[in-house]
């Protein structure tokens, strides 16, 4: 359901036939390592031509699996049928080295980590991209003034280049993270039953990880362990909240009673079958629902790092689809958020209407400040501000008409404050004299 939203290079990754020809190309590889090994039979020869002949056909292992049972051995049986089909009757069948000394698992594990891999470098390019969008944003949008909220209330001006220099670092630190787990997941096995290369040559698989691109597990246990991609789960999982984080931020400001920020409205678009008005956010609402899938998931690769023993199939079935779900479910995430960051349109008018909405109530903190300067008491000065803050906040939700909270201060017999005084501390700038602070460090990300 979640795949048709996909992009077609990620859904690939996770479809058999994507599957099934990294298992030839792995088990093509342990035939070419086995003959430079020379411990068994197979010659250089035998090895050329199942590189040549190898292949396989979907449907065919589908028809062989409906009566088998098991995806593997259909899979083998398949693909050796296409390498001895141009054999001589009366010449022995070089299929027949084919998963020699090999189990199931290092097979199918050496392979889904193979396919991680792909899944990650795809992720890793997506988050690159909506992290260089978000910084160049937050330079564009450096001094456009925007109030701050804390609880959902207004509180201090900024700049609403400072959201989006926010939403980049935190996407750094995600692109940080997804490079690491990649290396952490970028493991491959091929040591037999539980793990004793009983029956394989370590060789084998030294030379298949190397040439995939993998290192080799130092100790599978048939399976190779899945705190490797637990790790992975939960850095999606943190991928998929930094989306979310995004998304909900953005919602927050289309709300009509807000209105500072929008997402793109396509032409054409409609917002609601009944009120042909509606612009609503529902694409930044579907990143934030799909977010949910990809935390959950990681619960799942949690649950499957503890098997029985040296292995049993209880994780199988449910990372077929909780992998799969993830990293399709949070390209999609990523691919809005990418069109949404580039395209939002900005209410700069509108932030400023807001920002003065409270009557000066966003400048009470500079005016405490400036009051202990003046020499009475913190408490002598918390009580002046508060006091007049209140009546113009009583004024303000009531929507009556009132004085502004540097009237009801410049009235007030009680405050130290002379005019100058305040004309400096009502200017919205000046709580951002240090922002370029923020702004120097920002230009320190790089996403390489």
């Amino acid at each position: 359901m979640i795949e048709r939203y996909s992009r077609p290079e990620m859904a690939h990754i996770f479809d058999l036939e994507n599957k099934y020809a990294i298992w030839q190309e792995i088990e093509v590889l342990a035939c070419e390592a086995q003959a430079e090994l020379g411990a068994i039979g197979i010659t250089r020869e035998e090895a050329a031509w199942i590189r040549e002949h190898a292949t396989f056909d979907k449907d065919e292992v589908d028809e062989i699996e409906a009566v088998t049972h098991h995806d593997v051995i259909s899979f083998l049986t398949n693909m050796g049928s296409y390498i001895d089909r141009d054999v001589p009757a009366d010449q022995p069948k070089p299929s027949r080295w084919v998963h020699y000394g090999m189990t199931s698992t290092d097979l199918g594990d050496t392979a889904m980590c193979y396919q991680l891999c792909q899944a990650t470098d795809i992720l890793i390019d997506d988050v690159r991209r909506l992290g260089e969008i978000c910084h160049r944003r937050a330079v564009e949008e450096r001094d456009t003034l925007c109030v701050g909220r804390t609880h959902g209330i207004h509180a201090e001006p900024m700049t609403f280049g400072m959201k989006f220099a926010s939403w980049a670092w935190e996407l750094k630190r995600d692109y940080d993270r997804l490079k690491s787990a990649r290396e952490n997941v970028a493991f491959g096995a091929i040591s037999g039953a539980v793990g004793t290369y009983s029956s394989i040559d370590p060789f084998v698989e030294e030379y298949v990880c190397e040439r995939l691109g993998l290192a080799h597990d130092p100790l599978s246990t048939q399976v190779i362990s899945r705190d490797h991609h637990a790790y992975l789960a939960g850095v999606l999982a943190t991928c998929a909240a930094t989306c979310e984080r995004i998304a909900t931020e953005c919602r927050s400001l289309q709300k009509t009673d807000t209105l500072e920020a929008e997402e793109p409205f396509r032409k054409g678009q409609k917002g609601s079958s009944a009120m042909p008005h509606k612009r609503n956010p529902i694409t930044l609402e579907k990143v934030c629902g799909l977010s949910r899938v990809v935390k959950a998931n990681a619960q799942v690769a949690f649950d499957n790092v503890a098997l029985w023993h040296e292995r049993d199939i209880s994780h199988s079935s449910a990372e077929r689809v909780a992998q799969a779900d993830s990293f399709i479910a949070l390209d999609h995430m990523l691919q809005c958020l990418i069109r949404i960051v580039d395209g939002l349109v900005l209410y700069p008018a509108r932030m400023r209407a807001n920002l003065d909405s409270t009557r000066g109530l966003i400048f009470s903190s500079k005016v405490l400040l400036a009051l202990v300067e003046t020499g009475i008491t913190r408490e002598q000065a918390y009580a002046i501000v508060q006091r007049n803050s209140m009546e113009v906040w009583d004024d303000v939700q009531q929507a009556r008409a009132g004085k502004t909270l540097r009237e009801r201060l410049e009235e007030d017999p009680e405050c130290t404050l002379e005019p100058s005084q305040l004309d400096a501390i009502f200017d919205p700038w000046s709580f951002l004299t240090r922002i370029d602070v923020a702004f120097d460090r920002l230009e320190r990300i790089s996403f390489e």
